[in-house]
Formats: C-alpha cells, sequence, structure tokens
C-alpha cells in the first residue's frame, strides 16, 4: 500500500499558483485552495486544474500539512494574518504535525520578519521566508527525441525549519518544486529575491521607457537594428520581457515598493534628500514602480490578463500603445 502523501493548500490560484498546482498534481499531491472570495475566473482556473476548492480558510487550514501564500506583494501580509485568524478558529490537532506555512512572496526581509513574528507564538505552525525567482512550472511538450519535462523556477527558502526536514514528504517536496535552502534565519530568502527582482524588472522599466521614448522619436526601428547589431541578447532580452510585463504590472507595483525598502535598509541606499543630492541614493525603484503604476492604471495594455492577451502582442504595440497613452494624459493634465 502506497504510502500517503502531504496535502498541499495554496493561496491564490494566479498564473504562479496555478503552475505550481500543476507541478505538485502531476506528481500525485492532492491541493487545495479557497478561492470564495475570488472571481468567477479565478474559480474556474481551478477547476480546470483538478484543484479542489474549500469554502473557508479554516477548512483549508484543517485539510492542509502545507500552505503556500503566493499573492500579489501588497497582499502578502494580509494572507498571513488570515491563516492566523483561521488557525485559531480551526478544529485540527497539532500534535506533533505542525502546519508548514511558506510565504513565498515578494517581499522584502523586513516584511517578511514582520510576518514571522505574527506566528513566533504559535509553534504549531512553522513558517519558512521564501521567494520564486522564474517563471511559474509548465510542461513541456514531448518530440520525437526528447520526452516531456517541467521547467521549474527556482524557490529558494530560509527559516529554522529546512523543508527537506519537514515529516511528511518533505524532502520529496523540496526535490518536486527545486528548492534551496539557504539560511536559517528568516529575511535571506525574500532578500535574494529582491535583488533579483531589481534586475529583471529594473530592467523592464528601462526597456519600456527607452523604446516608447523611440517609438516616439521615430527611431525605434534604428534602435531594434543597433540593439541587434551589437548587443543581441539585450535586445532579445527587452523585446520579450516588454511582451510579458503588461498583465504583471499591477503586481509590481509593490514590488518595486518592496525592493526600495530592501535597498534603503540594508543596502545602504538611503532616500533621505540630504543624502540624494551626495550621491547615496535616490528614488530609484520607487520611479520604477511609478512606471508599472502607469501601465497598470492609465493604459489599456494594464487590463490584459495572462493567458487572455489581446494587445501589446508585440515590443512594437507596447511601446507605441505606452505613448500614445501618455500624451493623452499630458493633454489632459494642460489648464
Amino acid at each position: 500500500m502506497a504510502a500517503k502523501l502531504a496535502t498541499i493548500g495554496i493561496l491564490s490560484i494566479g498564473d504562479m499558483g496555478r503552475g505550481i498546482a500543476n507541478l505538485l498534481i502531476a506528481n500525485g499531491y492532492k491541493v487545495l485552495t479557497n478561492a470564495s472570495d475570488r472571481s468567477r475566473d479565478t474559480q474556474n482556473r481551478a477547476r480546470s486544474a483538478s484543484i479542489a476548492l474549500l469554502p473557508t480558510d479554516e477548512a483549508l487550514i484543517e485539510q492542509s500539512n502545507y500552505i503556500l501564500s503566493v499573492v500579489p506583494p501588497r497582499d502578502a501580509y494580509s494572507i498571513a494574518t488570515r491563516i492566523l485568524a483561521a488557525f485559531h478558529e480551526s478544529h485540527r490537532r497539532y500534535e506533533n504535525n505542525p502546519l508548514y506555512f511558506l510565504d513565498l512572496n515578494a517581499i522584502s526581509p523586513s516584511t517578511a520578519q514582520n510576518i514571522a513574528s505574527l506566528f513566533s507564538a504559535i509553534p504549531a505552525i512553522r513558517l519558512l521566508d521564501g521567494g520564486i525567482i522564474g517563471h511559474p512550472p509548465k510542461l513541456s511538450s514531448p518530440s520525437p527525441t526528447s520526452p516531456s519535462s517541467w521547467y521549474k523556477p527556482s524557490i529558494v527558502l530560509s527559516g529554522p525549519y529546512p523543508l527537506q526536514d519537514a515529516p511528511l514528504n518533505g524532502a520529496d517536496l523540496a526535490s518536486i518544486l527545486n528548492i534551496k535552502h539557504i539560511s536559517s534565519d528568516i529575511g535571506p530568502a525574500s532578500g535574494l529575491k529582491m535583488c533579483f527582482a531589481s534586475m529583471n524588472k529594473g530592467f523592464t522599466a528601462i526597456a519600456l521607457q527607452a523604446y516608447t521614448t523611440a517609438e516616439k522619436l521615430g527611431v525605434l526601428p534604428e534602435l531594434q537594428a543597433h540593439l541587434k547589431e551589437y548587443t543581441p541578447a539585450i535586445g532579445a532580452a527587452a523585446e520579450k520581457s516588454l511582451v510579458g510585463m503588461p498583465p504583471k504590472a499591477y503586481r509590481w507595483v509593490a514590488e518595486m515598493e518592496e525592493i526600495a525598502s530592501t535597498m534603503e535598509e540594508y543596502g545602504g541606499f538611503s532616500y533621505r534628500e540630504d543624502e540624494v543630492k551626495c550621491g547615496r541614493g535616490g528614488d530609484l525603484f520607487k520611479g520604477v514602480g511609478d512606471v508599472y503604476r502607469f501601465v497598470a492604471e492609465e493604459t489599456e495594455l494594464g487590463k490584459e490578463k495572462v493567458g487572455q492577451r489581446k494587445i501589446g502582442m508585440t515590443p512594437e504595440d507596447v511601446a507605441r500603445r505606452c505613448g500614445e497613452d501618455l500624451e493623452r494624459g499630458r493633454r489632459q493634465s494642460l489648464p
């Protein structure tokens, strides 16, 4: 008789959450979520992925051995408080059966530590600080020369309870999810995610401004040609990132704020006005956040959804639409 596998709860079932769920289900694990407060699209997405829908957070806690929090950064703390409140209302017994709570959100180390403080007096919940580096897990299509295989992002974890040591399938889950435990402290995993994302998503904001400005100047084809000739890898990365960015821009606003806090608190890049003048900092990532806020709130591109794309399918279209929306906003601001 096969050993019982752990049950995994995921909040919530966005693009990344669904990818992780698909990977776990493909390896025999049962995945649950509470999507009662989410849109019909989200609920249907969960059902189509064979994710069991539960009516309450209490039910999710009672039936899960592990809960993965994968939400926009702005929601990370509120999800943690929801889990804490549901724990106090639940009827599950935890003797020798702790609940592992993996916070995998794009947050600063200080936010991760604030979340950890919520659970510090509750030994029945074991918190792990985490970050996801890469795209959602995806099964590749088989070919005559190669079987299908999974692309997996890197999931980095830190904290005093390595997942590999968890009593129920911990080592197997760590292998399936491509987990790397990098520290026994809370914060380093989030910090690594922040540093990686600062380069990746900071670059996309630079590319957006460069392509939009070049398009308005009438020299976008020439910019693309020079990138292709002199820095082909940078040009290819820019165009891929511009097309993929619009439906994610709303998530990245708060992420840039978390990155700004990380750079200030841990890197020493202060944002005080007197220190900006002497070259120690500047509102670099707050400015990047404003770029993504513009896309999310002031353009049609910001209404796009992953898997339901209609516009912004080429870098040229992204640049043109951003330019038009910037000009429209400028005209509306005139007296």
